[in-house]
């Protein structure tokens, strides 16, 4: 992937909800411009969301997702509906398609109280309003009239979608708030065996843009060569970041008056959870015999021999508590609702999941008592550098600290 290219996590996820037969697809293929989805008058022809990242104006990049009917029918149907509603743990915005003739019905009000309940923006946008004699006045700002079929009044509807998704709080950053212009940043990136061949992974990828976006200068090098080439910079770097893996090494080789942390624990903070992996991390320590890790991954990449989720974390965990554990695994969009069986999540560094995925995964275990935290900062704490990792977050080494000494 280019580094002009925007992830779909970075993109806001506009969800089309409703009944089937509602013209939701339409609908989408008239927002878009595009035939993205299957059109037909049979009931219930999408039996999965699809999802498609494209430019969406007057917002920009979006991932557009169409969801299958929420009214259908028999124990397929069912899992349909389930997976519809999973869609809405990521979605920034729910557009609810309803059939203009038909009107609102008790599904369609069950969705608006779901919406509700997980605070998510949405639009209620009757279509096929070709087929009223005249289309009366929304009852509210959130209600809008349109027709699939003839086009009516889409950019309307796109201009609402827009003005949905745009929030006033701040954007956050990956590392450029903790550098200035001209800065030195020094990135240690040991060749992935799991990343496409000729390509930095996404992380690698991202932070590389934000430095160069804050008007600052990457290093990029392999975990052998940064000693010599710290030696050699004419100034000292800023900050020092690191791959997980090699934090060890990293951490050995970096003076200690340059600060150090890794991408891992970067992301975490990026996604909203760096201090709730930090204090989840010590549920390492009270593991027991026959407690259950659940290992959660956000993509859906080829495993290798040593895969870090699947082979190299449940090694290390045990290795460090030496204890007879039992792991479960779970990738891309797939996240059990009930943690109770688990004393521990490990989740990936989630570059593929948006903030807003992460925050309802999070929200999940705190409200079920299950201790959550990641990858990079489960090496860190068994390494025993993780406030070295996360000195440069002053609040929250201070939060480690008091953590200590009680």
């Amino acid at each position: 992937m280019g580094l002009n290219e925007t992830p779909s996590s970075e993109r806001a996820h506009i969800g089309f909800f409703g009944r089937r037969n509602a013209g939701k697809s339409s609908l989408v293929n008239a927002v878009t411009g595009q035939d993205l989805v299957i059109v037909s008058d049979v009931k219930g022809t999408t039996t999965d969301p699809v999802y498609k990242a494209m430019e969406l104006l007057p917002l920009g990049p979006v991932l557009i997702i169409d969801t299958p009917g929420i009214d259908d029918e028999g124990e397929l149907g069912e899992k349909r509906v389930r997976k519809a509603k999973q869609v809405l743990n990521k979605t920034d915005v729910a557009v609810l398609v309803v059939d203009a003739a038909a009107g609102k019905t008790e599904a369609d009000n069950g969705l608006i109280e779901i919406f509700k309940e997980k605070n998510v923006n949405y639009a209620v946008v009757y279509n096929k309003a070709d087929l009223l004699p005249a289309a009366p006045l929304p009852a509210d700002s959130r209600e809008i009239y349109v027709s699939a079929k003839n086009n009516t009044n889409i950019e309307n509807l796109k201009e609402k979608i827009a003005g949905l998704a745009v929030s006033g709080e701040p954007k956050l950053r990956i590392v450029g708030d903790l550098i200035h212009p001209s800065d030195l940043v020094v990135l240690v990136v040991p060749i992935d065996k799991a990343a496409p061949k000729g390509r930095l992974i996404l992380p690698q990828q991202q932070t590389i843009r934000d430095i160069l976006e804050a008007d600052a200068a990457a290093v990029v090098v392999k975990e052998y060569e940064l000693k010599d080439v710290l030696a050699c910079l004419g100034k000292k770097p800023r900050l020092v970041i690191t791959d997980s893996q090699v934090f060890a090494k990293v951490s050995a080789d970096t003076p200690q008056d340059i600060p150090l942390t890794s991408f891992s624990i970067l992301f975490a903070r990026y996604k909203g959870f760096l201090l709730q992996a930090v204090q989840g991390v010590k549920a390492l320590e009270r593991l027991q015999d026959g407690d259950r890790i659940l290992v959660a991954e956000g993509c859906t990449h080829h495993r290798q021999c040593d895969d870090i989720g699947t082979v190299k974390i449940p090694r290390w965990i045990k290795n460090f508590t030496g204890k007879q554990l039992g792991f479960a695994f779970t990738s891309g969009a797939e996240f059990p609702d009930d943690l109770s069986p688990y004393r521990l999540i490990a989740h990936c560094g989630s570059c593929m999941v948006n903030e807003r995925e992460m925050a309802y995964r999070q929200k999940c275990a705190l409200d079920q008592g299950v201790a959550f935290t990641n990858y990079g900062t489960i090496i860190a704490h068994i390494q025993g550098i993780l406030k070295r990792g996360v000195s440069i977050f002053p609040h929250i080494l201070a939060e480690m600290t008091e953590a200590d000494s009680l």
